[in-house]
This record gives structure tokens, C-alpha cells and sequence, in this order.
């Protein structure tokens, strides 16, 4: 098979193109490295099937020639991160709507399966203990950006689903809660590794709010499994699927096994949100999934536990750490 990941250079793409890859399949990533990174494709560079094109998902010409050629499309390029979505408004809308809407016709146009990630953000505020697929979505006001950023992956949703009843396109739907791992970056606002970063050079850990709201953090290998579980599923094409762990924690507690973790002396500190983020900046109590579709579809359950998690991602910014403390040495004797 050849697969076509779109964002396969950022976070969950680079992970997905090396799992596909070790499968001894042929893949082509495209990412125009606004939140990626070619870090994160170090080992797969030279992979003989492996290729990768800098660019946009926006540009028709370029994804004309990827999509040709792949036999099935993981979508996962879109604007990511807090802080980057409430920074670059109209990125994030043009990226994730255009972009989509690109992807879409094309894989329409050559009949091919696409999986398109999509995000619990789109339960917005919804007041539910857990989200299911089939509960009504609840957005906030249009003049904050995060419900922008909602809205617009909400719009894939519909647009996917759309081609699928219109033109027959065999599309899957995954809304994924809180992915974590190793080459994840706190620099959008993503709280696992900023918090294990922060423990790491000894400075207090920032938890934003009463630190009362809680979160379910799943690891990246198993979304990997999932979203390449559900392509292989014919019963899946049409449908919408969350995937998350069902492990809740709070903020407050996150910070606690982190510094537990890493043995950490670092103090945990409460920000109100306004300091941080946009007036008016929303919230959510509780974003728990309710992952009975795809358990009862695939078997998938989650079984990675926070604090293995904590540890991988120590380990790897530890590692991360020591390869640019080394390679500034040797830039300094050169």
C-alpha cells in the first residue's frame, strides 16, 4: 500500500509514517512545518520507501500529484496548539477548512479512502461526564478564537461526511482527545510537556485556572493503532469515532505525578486564565470520551498509564536536551 499522511511531519504524523513504514509499506508525508518539524522525521529521511515534500495542504497542484498516487489519505494537517490558534486565527481557519476541503475533493476525485483527524474540541462546552459520538455539540461565541478553531474542524466533519453520502467517498472520522508521547512539543501550549519541561530545568510547574478541570491523556503509539485499525475496517467508512483514554486526571494531579515522575523539586504555581490567554478565554470542566464505538468495532482499549507516559516523554526530553547541548559543542569547535 502507499499512504498519504498530510501534517507527517508534526507530532502524531511523524509517529503514524514510521508505524506504516515498519509495515513494510511505501509512504509520502507533506507538511508545510509550521508546528511540524524535519526533527521529527530524523530516522525516516532515509527510509527507501519513504518520501516527504514540504508543503501545503492549501496548495491544489501539489496535493493533485500526492493524492494521485497514494492508495489511501491520513489527513492529520491542521492548525494544532492553544497558543497558536488563538495567535494565527485566520491560519487556522484557512488550514483547516481549505485545506480539508482540498484533500477531500481530490480524494473524492481519485476514490480514495481518507481518514480525516479530528479533534474533542468539537464537543466545545457541553456539560456531559462523557462525550459521545451521537451527543449534540455545544459551541461557544463566535468572537473567540478557540470556538473558531472548533468550528472549523467541526466544518471538516461535515464536509467529509457530505462527500461520503454525495460521491460515494469511503471516509472515516477521528475525534481524538489529548494525544500525548515522545517529539511532543509545549511550545503551542500542549500542558504534558510544557509541565514535564518546566519539571525537568527545576522551574514551578504553571497550572492555568483552579487546576480542578480534568483531561484524559492517551498515548500517541496507541492513536497510531487506532487510526490505522479503523482504515482497515470496512465497517468503519461513514463514521465518526472518538479516541482517547478513559484514564481522567485533573491539571492539578498532572503536575503532581509529573514532579513524582521526574523527581522534580519544582513548585506548582495557578494562573488565572486571563494571564495567559484572551479575555473571555473558555474552558472545559471535563473531556472525557466515551470510546464504546470503537472498543466494540476494533477491541481497542487503552492500557498505557500516565506514568509511563510522563517517563517517555522525560526521557525523550532528556534526550532531545542532550543532542542539542552536543551539537552546539561541536558548532562552537568547528
Amino acid at each position: 500500500m502507499i499512504y498519504l499522511v498530510t501534517g507527517g511531519a508534526g507530532f502524531i504524523g511523524s509517529h503514524l509514517c514510521a508505524r506504516l513504514l515498519s509495515e513494510g509499506h511505501r509512504v509520502l508525508a507533506v507538511d508545510n512545518l509550521s508546528t511540524g518539524s524535519y526533527a521529527n522525521l530524523a530516522g525516516l529521511s532515509d527510509h527507501p520507501k519513504f518520501s516527504f515534500v514540504a508543503g501545503d495542504v492549501r496548495h491544489p497542484e501539489l496535493m493533485e500529484e500526492l493524492v494521485r498516487q497514494a492508495d489511501a489519505i491520513f489527513h492529520l494537517a491542521a492548525a494544532v496548539g492553544v497558543r497558536h490558534i488563538l495567535h494565527h486565527p485566520v491560519e487556522t481557519l484557512e488550514t483547516n477548512i481549505l485545506g480539508s476541503h482540498i484533500v477531500l475533493s481530490l480524494a473524492a476525485r481519485y476514490r480514495r479512502l481518507t481518514l480525516v483527524a479530528s479533534t474533542s474540541e468539537v464537543y466545545g462546552k457541553s456539560r456531559r461526564e462523557r462525550f459521545s459520538e451521537e451527543d449534540d455539540l455545544v459551541l461557544g461565541p463566535s468572537h473567540l478564537s478557540r470556538w473558531g478553531y472548533a468550528c472549523s474542524k467541526l466544518a471538516d466533519e461535515f464536509l467529509a461526511l457530505a462527500y461520503h453520502r454525495e460521491q460515494g467517498l469511503p471516509v472515516i472520522i477521528a475525534r481524538l482527545f489529548n494525544t500525548v508521547g515522545p517529539r511532543q512539543t509545549g511550545r503551542y501550549g500542549m500542558v504534558l510537556p510544557t509541565f514535564v519541561a518546566q519539571a525537568l530545568r527545576g522551574e514551578p510547574l504553571t497550572v492555568y485556572g483552579n487546576g480542578r478541570q480534568t483531561r484524559c491523556f492517551i498515548h500517541v503509539a496507541e492513536v497510531v493503532e487506532a487510526l490505522i485499525g479503523l482504515t482497515r475496517e470496512p465497517r468503519a467508512t461513514g463514521h465518526i469515532f472518538n479516541i482517547g483514554s478513559t484514564e481522567e486526571v485533573s491539571i492539578a494531579h498532572l503536575a503532581q505525578v509529573v514532579t513524582e515522575v521526574t523527581r522534580s523539586p519544582s513548585p506548582i504555581v495557578f494562573l488565572p486564565y486571563e494571564q495567559v490567554y484572551e479575555a473571555g478565554y473558555e474552558d472545559m470542566d471535563h473531556r472525557v470520551p466515551d470510546i464504546t464505538k470503537i472498543r466494540e468495532l476494533l477491541g481497542f482499549t487503552p492500557r498505557i498509564r500516565l506514568a509511563q507516559i510522563v517517563q517517555e516523554v522525560a526521557n525523550w526530553l532528556r534526550e532531545d536536551a542532550a543532542a542539542v547541548a552536543s551539537l552546539g559543542r561541536r558548532t562552537a569547535a568547528a
